[in-house]
C-alpha cells in the first residue's frame, strides 16, 4: 500500500465501495464519481493486466484495446513491482472462471 495515499477520506471512499453489492450498484457509483474516460482508463488498464498475466505480447495487446505502449509498460511495472493490487484482483477471478 501506498502510504502516501492513506488517508481518512480515501478510507471513506474505499469503505463504501466495499459496501457495493452488485455490478449494477458499481455501475451506479461509479458513473457518478467518475468521468466516463477515468472509467474507460481504468477498465482498459484491467484489461492490459489481464493480458499480460496470459503472457500476450505488447503489439497484441495495442491492437486489441487501443492502449498505449507506456500504458502498457506502466501496467506491466505495476504487475512486477507494484502492490500486489492487480495480482490480488486477477487471481480472484481467475477463481471464479
Amino acid at each position: 500500500m501506498n502510504s502516501k495515499l492513506k488517508d481518512a477520506h480515501m478510507d471513506e471512499l474505499f469503505e463504501g465501495v466495499l459496501s457495493l453489492t452488485s455490478v449494477e450498484e458499481c455501475y451506479n457509483f461509479f458513473e457518478d464519481l467518475c468521468t466516463i474516460t477515468e472509467l474507460r482508463a481504468m477498465a482498459q488498464r484491467f484489461q492490459v493486466a489481464k493480458m499480460l498475466d496470459e503472457g500476450q505480447i505488447y503489439s497484441d495487446i495495442v491492437k486489441e484495446t487501443g492502449a498505449s505502449t507506456a500504458t502498457i509498460s506502466r501496467v506491466n511495472k505495476c504487475l512486477i513491482y507494484g502492490t500486489d493490487g492487480y495480482r490480488m484482483v486477477l487471481d480472484r477471478a481467475k477463481g471464479k472462471a
